[in-house]
């Protein structure tokens, strides 16, 4: 990824050990069961700004009761129809995904850029615009619901970098291999 700033792009992805990282009907509220703010804090210092998905946004929106007290630097959301009633938190970007990790990667300044939502991502890692993959496998099995990486996603070969235990979530990290 080449831009000015030194921070990383970064897929940061909670999942379930049989591999989904939202439930069925997008549910992610099992993952408060498990994780906080507090639970790998070195992962919010890091960050400067967040590219989310739609979807992710929407499902977030829906959750906001569970104040997760996450706070990830600039908020853009990737969308082909911003919504009626602006989000003065949040830039709503209707460009292609280059540009859009390029203006939000400007803004986390030296900082990670931290890329949500299982379609934004999977552009991402299909464009060879991330640098690595933060997974968080949660004690969970679900059965069902929305897949770490979605079908038509291209082999992509990772480098561990490292793991890491905070009670029963396990954090893996990856770099994506060019």
């Amino acid at each position: 990824m080449s831009d000015t700033s030194t921070g990383k792009v970064v897929v940061n992805r909670v999942m379930s050990l049989d591999g989904f990282i939202a439930g069925s009907g997008h549910t992610m509220d099992w993952i408060f069961e498990h994780m906080t703010s507090a639970t790998f804090p070195e992962v919010m210092a890091a960050t400067g700004a967040m590219l989310i998905g739609r979807g992710t946004y929407e499902v977030g929106k829906r959750m906001s009761a569970e104040n997760t007290g996450y706070d990830g630097g600039a908020r853009f959301v990737l969308t082909h129809r911003p919504p009626d009633e602006p989000d003065p938190e949040v830039t709503f970007l209707t460009c292609d995904i280059e540009e859009a990790v390029a203006r939000a990667h400007r803004a986390a300044g030296d900082k990670n850029l931290e890329i949500l939502g299982a379609d934004v991502a999977a552009q991402c890692l299909q464009r060879g615009l991330v640098d690595e993959i933060l997974v968080y496998v949660l004690p969970v099995l679900l059965g069902d619901g929305v897949r770490f990486a979605p079908p038509g996603l291209h082999r992509i070969d990772l480098e561990p970098l490292g793991n890491v235990q905070s009670g029963g979530v396990t954090m893996l990290r990856f770099r994506v291999r060019t």
